[in-house]
């Protein structure tokens, strides 16, 4: 990490990761206004800086795929219904940046040109290019896959140095910090290590491709404000990290 006298981005390009629970708050479910604000605020302040922000927002604060289809629903149907769920969480996520005088375009991964610009990598690039936030929503446009594994593609595909998964946790642990008061913080894991002992940070699709990229993954609690600043701009002791390098103990 970079130390604490570091006045430039670490990163030019990053992808952000935000669960569509985070959206609902302590709601529990649908969209809470004041989170999306708090979100505008956090990527407004990263944008000053002049990083690109590309977006991969869920949806399981208004439909989960795998738990409709655990209760019988046929999977493609339901993985599709949460597809469309991640686009009406991405077009309140745009209401609200560009309320905050933030320029954004949402891309579907599934066509509806009424609402959204179709995906189309260079159009995403170009968008980044021109200073705008670029939200991917609908996934990968295929069932069966999760939005871990859409953010893990898409950065490759656009070029993103990291992804930033924003969580209720402060990094990554080797066990659930919520449930297990043992967990131990890990600041740095490899992929293996991911793989290996089941740690919760992204699906094993989206890990396997991070690692076969070469893509980091930063961890951090967006809870806090400022944490996605501190994120970019390498700040020591701020969230996890996983890479290819050996893992370190913990902190």
């Amino acid at each position: 990490m970079a130390d604490g006298g570091r006045t430039e981005a670490r990163y030019k390009r990053i992808l952000l990761k935000l669960s569509g629970e985070a959206l609902a708050g302590e709601q529990g479910y649908g969209i809470e206004p004041a989170v999306l604000e708090g979100i505008a605020e956090e990527v407004g302040a990263v944008r000053t800086l002049g990083v690109e922000v590309a977006i991969v927002i869920g949806g399981g604060n208004i439909f989960r795929g795998l738990q409709a289809s655990a209760s019988g629903m046929d999977r493609a149907s339901a993985d599709y219904m949460g597809m469309l769920a991640t686009v009406i969480n991405g077009l309140a996520l745009q209401n609200t940046l560009e309320k905050a005088g933030l320029k954004t375009r949402v891309q579907s991964a599934i066509d509806m040109p009424a609402v959204a610009e179709p995906y189309i990598r260079r159009r995403a690039i170009r968008h980044l290019e021109k200073g705008r936030v670029v939200i991917f929503a609908a996934g990968t446009g295929n069932p069966f896959f999760t939005t871990d594994t859409a953010a893990a593609l898409r950065a490759a595909e656009i070029g993103a140095e990291v992804i930033l998964k924003a969580t209720k946790v402060d990094g990554i642990y080797s066990s659930d910090p919520l449930v297990d008061p043992k967990a131990v913080r890990l600041p740095t894991v490899t992929y293996i290590e991911v793989l290996n002992r089941g740690l919760r940070v992204m699906d094993t699709t989206a890990i396997s491709l991070c690692m076969d990229n070469k893509l980091p993954i930063g961890v951090f609690n967006l809870g806090v404000p400022g944490n996605l600043r501190r994120m970019v701009m390498g700040e020591p002791g701020v969230g996890s990290f996983v890479g290819s390098s050996e893992p370190s103990v913990a902190r």
